[in-house]
């Protein structure tokens, strides 16, 4: 999610590009490129010019009535990111006013934006680096705004200035996070009667291996490092088994060999206690079949959320509150939390953001600003996924005391 400057990183990365591609001809070496409102924008008549200006902002009302997916999960109640579409008028100024020069200034800046609707994430990153708009879920594209004869005389009579040839340029969405804190409520024990919850049953079995369903041990929602999974389905005996794990953010898949024991219609895995090695986050999880003599065949894919778990809480109950009526909790995690990862406590109802992380590190701190004091149940949140707070290996479940904080 972008922090309030990504205004400022779409107008440098829109200001590099046009750069770069008046440099592409011979003929328009000494073009500058300029970001001021019109009416100061021509500074040297002996030299061409593009003038980038932000003239309106408006809002994107498709991003504008719920919270950026994988921030909250159902139940829970956050602010909408503020989604702007940034609206940009380019004005080209040829050397010594010779309309040739502009106009060939404004075809090299027009066909540029023509063939680059988006803006790449690591343009973006390199324009304004102390932004992470290039890490939002949306990507930022440039549409043309084809503004009629009417509208462009409103715009220059409103900047006092002469009439020059002009071009207007949507871009969006850029989003900006909200700074209010997500209400997270507790987690819903019970679904139904004795939890039973919803049941379907194929009619059909088709003659390649599948899987059906991932189980977690002790019906937990989630997996852990040292977990070890049931993969039900059919099909799935082999000479050779294997289970691979795939994270979008990890340079190769993980294949770990599955354990003896299994049937045609189920296959066990554990995942290795690597925690360096493994991503929180969603894997797509599939299972490699290889007989002697056949070629390999693979199973569908099925999504697997590995959760973070926590394995020590700093300093002991009590937490006391400084002078400022601050509480500080350091987590020691596993898998180990990567400088690009979303880390967030959640103490009680409350979300309470990561101190900066720059390394690869199991150990985070949260200091939740005018804390309240009581006792509370914490949950570590990871990119969108909790760590396990409640006990389902007993009937009825309960909230694991561990995971919980008091502060006075």
């Amino acid at each position: 999610m972008s922090s309030p400057s990504a205004i400022a990183a779409v107008t440098s990365t829109l200001r590099n590009l046009l750069t770069n591609a008046a440099l592409e001809d011979s003929e328009l070496l000494d073009t500058t490129v300029t970001t001021q409102p019109p009416s100061v924008a021509r500074n040297n008549n002996d030299a061409n010019q593009l003038n980038l200006f932000l003239y309106a902002t408006s809002i994107d009302t498709a991003f504008s009535n719920s919270p950026m997916p994988g921030q909250t999960k159902k139940g829970e109640s956050g602010m909408p990111p503020l989604a702007l579409v940034l609206r940009y008028l380019i004005t080209a100024y040829g050397r010594n006013d010779d309309d040739v020069s502009g106009h060939r200034l404004m075809g090299r800046s027009m066909s540029a934006l023509h063939d680059h609707p988006l803006l790449g994430r690591s343009e973006i990153e390199a324009a304004l680096p102390d932004t992470d708009l290039h890490n939002q879920v949306e990507r930022v594209r440039i549409t043309p705004n084809m503004l009629s004869v009417d509208d462009m005389s409103k715009l220059w009579t409103s900047f006092q200035s002469e009439y020059r040839l002009s071009a207007g340029y949507d871009v969006s969405v850029v989003l900006i996070e909200s700074t209010l804190p997500v209400k997270t409520p507790l987690p819903v024990l019970k679904r139904g009667e004795n939890d039973q919850g919803v049941t379907a049953q194929a009619d059909l079995i088709p003659p390649f291996p599948a899987i059906a369903n991932i189980v977690p041990p002790n019906q937990q929602t989630s997996a852990m490092l040292g977990d070890t999974l049931l993969l039900n389905g059919h099909h799935l005996d082999g000479d050779i088994v294997t289970v691979r794990f795939t994270h979008p953010h990890l340079p190769a898949p993980i294949e770990v060999p599955a354990l003896a024991g299994g049937t045609e219609a189920q296959v066990s895995v554990q995942i290795p206690n690597n925690p360096a090695d493994w991503l929180i986050g969603f894997y797509r999880v599939e299972i490699i079949i290889n007989k002697a003599g056949e070629q390999d065949r693979t199973t569908n894919v099925l999504p697997l959320p590995l959760a973070p778990q926590i394995l020590g809480i700093a300093p002991p109950n009590p937490v006391v509150r400084d002078g400022s009526g601050n509480a500080t909790i350091t987590l020691t995690t596993s898998p180990q939390v990567r400088p690009e990862q979303r880390a967030a406590l959640l103490l009680g109802d409350r979300e309470v953001l990561a101190e900066d992380h720059p390394i690869q590190t199991d150990t985070l701190t949260f200091v939740a600003e005018d804390a309240i004091a009581g006792s509370f149940h914490i949950r570590l949140r990871v990119d969108g996924i909790d760590s396990l707070l409640v006990d389902r290996s007993v009937t009825p479940p309960v909230f694991d005391s561990a995971m919980e904080v008091t502060i006075s």
